[in-house]
């Protein structure tokens, strides 16, 4: 694994749909509800609730971000894949994709394949 997409696959993408289940889980919404919204089965959920999906951990910019967007979903506003995308940019435009690169791949502080 050695290209910004497959980072994105096997880490943000698992994440952010973590941090999306427990932002509406935080908002009340129930499980059921929740997998309905996300697209998702029960146990995925159940599964990024008891923290066995989703290993990669967001700063708190991009949680807050990610709790606005889960409100928009959560009244019908926008959708997980218009949020998901909205927050993929966020995380290429701020470089956080930069530092979980260099923890699961030996990759060099002045790296520029996601930039190129």
């Amino acid at each position: 694994m050695d290209t910004p997409q497959e980072i994105e696959v096997w880490f943000i993408l698992p994440g952010l749909r973590r941090e999306f289940v427990m932002a509406l889980k935080k908002q009340g919404m129930p499980q059921r509800e929740i997998a309905n919204i996300l697209n998702m089965t029960e146990p995925a959920v159940s599964q990024y609730l008891n923290n066995k999906r989703g290993i990669t951990r967001f700063n708190q910019t991009i949680i807050k971000k990610i709790a606005i967007a889960a409100e928009k979903i959560k009244k019908g506003q926008s959708s997980l894949r218009q949020e998901l995308q909205k927050m993929l940019k966020i995380i290429k435009d701020t470089k956080f994709i930069c530092g979980v690169c260099h923890d699961h791949l030996n990759t060099t502080e002045d790296c520029k394949v996601c930039y190129v």
